[in-house]
């Protein structure tokens, strides 16, 4: 039964789910799509500002959710990455010919559905979180229908996840069969010390593994990530690769970490494997893309195989790492696709995706290409900024927990992705005769979106030189001290 604490430490998911049922409701009244944006920022805003007053509660359980340190720290990643998603789609829909309000209630629902995700304790609230997160994202990524690639992108996603659904619900099957239990705790206690070495809870958690995998783009299930990416509109792309896979993460560390299934020999030696393969495959995938967006694709799928490596450690250090890696990645990727997303505003058909189209870029929009360079050298881990702090944390943890071939495919992944990075920054500072314009509107720095993305790159920047405040705090949210 739930109490007025319960409620209480609900209130972002409450406050994001009554604006998502407001906007709705103001879409049927009324359309504005500058009202429909503003409503839609007040909401994620004061679900942002609710996240301090939950924090002084304390850890907080319900039936079927659990509202710890590690909850709260996703559940801010995620309202920002939402909160800057909803300021750039703003610009980047002006020019879209069809109802652009509908965007922003599949941008909230898909909000409050990670945010149950990530404080999940029962399977079925991880089902219920996982299914609310991507059914919006198929309309998301679809949104431009007219255009083929995104009505590609919106069926492909959709197929696949579909696919990864069933999965995991087999798997999901096999570990109540074998202990009568859903919730997080009574399949601890169920499954007990040998759970690791159980044929069925062995097979339960490896479907399971296969479900999250398709969510996550771990190699072998990536194959869907190039087109999704290159197909789907600036702003669902912004989600898919921050929200949408950070929510998937954290609930699958909390698997890890908690279940003894999740910490068998075999289990265990098969993540590391798909971390190698993950972290090296999508290095080597991106080296000679011709498109920013599927090279931005296969590099996500590169950064998660890194941060597999805490799934194959998970101890606290490993919970910390987590934390710190997602937030430097977080920053970085918001700031490569919103300028992606800012130079395709306003909406003129297909995204300027192809390299081709960053020829220059620091000639005729000189601070756009100066934030594209910055993310650009924190998803390669250059020192100074925030990715190099974040890769720090992943070295670390290895060498700690003598994971010496995972360290080494860091290091050689590190060392791929730093060429088609610097390939990337190498081509803004190009200059080619004739060279056709096609950008942000001339007063994009006026814009929310182009202050957002000035922001992130500030942001990158002050991480990677002052990262102490950041690191101590997630500190005492993920390990109280």
């Amino acid at each position: 039964m739930l109490t007025l604490n319960n409620l209480l430490a609900l209130t972002p998911v409450i406050l994001v789910s009554a604006f998502a049922v407001l906007v709705m409701l103001g879409i049927a009244w009324r359309r504005a799509h500058s009202g429909t944006v503003l409503v839609t920022t007040l909401g994620l805003n004061l679900a942002l500002l609710s996240l301090f007053l939950v924090g002084t509660m304390g850890r907080v359980e319900t039936p079927l959710l659990i509202i710890d340190g590690l909850a709260l720290l996703a559940s801010g990643m995620i309202l920002v990455s939402t909160l800057a998603c909803a300021t750039i789609a703003h610009a980047y829909l002006a020019g879209y010919r069809g109802p652009k309000e509908e965007f922003y209630l599949l941008l909230l629902i898909g909000a409050a559905g990670a945010m149950i995700l990530v404080s999940s304790s029962h399977l079925a609230s991880l089902f219920f979180g996982l299914e609310l997160m991507s059914m919006p994202l198929y309309g998301m990524l679809a949104y431009s229908f007219r255009e083929r690639r995104s009505l590609e992108a919106g069926i492909k996603y959709l197929v696949l996840s579909a696919a990864g659904t069933a999965f995991l619900l087999f798997g999901m099957a096999l570990l109540y069969a074998q202990t009568g239990r859903l919730d997080f705790e009574g399949l601890v206690s169920a499954l007990g010390i040998g759970a690791g070495e159980n044929l069925v809870s062995l097979a339960g958690a490896g479907m399971m593994l296969v479900g999250l995998g398709f969510k996550l783009s771990i190699v072998p299930f990536h194959l869907w990530t190039p087109d999704v990416y290159e197909g789907g509109p600036g702003p669902a792309t912004i989600f898919l690769a921050s929200v949408s896979k950070l929510a998937v993460f954290v609930v699958l560390l909390r698997l890890v970490l908690l279940a003894p299934a999740f910490q068998g020999a075999w289990f265990l030696d098969t993540l590391t494997v798909l971390a190698l393969i993950t972290m090296l495959g999508g290095n080597l995938l991106a080296l000679q893309q011709p498109n920013l967006k599927r090279l931005l694709g296969y590099s996500s799928i590169g950064h998660f195989g890194y941060l597999m490596a805490t799934l194959v450690v998970s101890n606290q250090f490993a919970v910390e790492t987590t934390g710190v890696y997602m937030v430097t990645y977080l920053v970085a990727t918001l700031a490569a696709f919103g300028v992606v997303t800012l130079i395709s505003s306003p909406y003129t058909g297909e995204d300027a995706a192809a390299l081709h189209h960053y020829r220059g870029l620091f000639w005729r929009r000189p601070y756009l290409a100066a934030v594209l360079t910055v993310s650009m050298l924190s998803l390669a881990g250059i020192p100074f900024t925030a990715g190099f702090i974040g890769k720090f944390y992943i070295i670390a943890l290895t060498v700690d927990a003598n994971q010496w071939w995972l360290l080494g495919g860091i290091i050689l992944g590190s060392a791929i992705g730093l060429f088609y990075y610097l390939r990337v920054m190498v081509t803004l500072y190009l200059v080619e005769p004739g060279m056709r314009r096609r950008d942000a509107t001339p007063d994009w720095a006026a814009q929310a979106g182009g202050l957002v993305v000035i922001l992130l790159a500030v942001l990158v920047i002050f991480l990677g030189l002052y990262p102490g405040p950041m690191v101590h705090w997630i500190s005492i949210l993920l390990l109280g001290y």
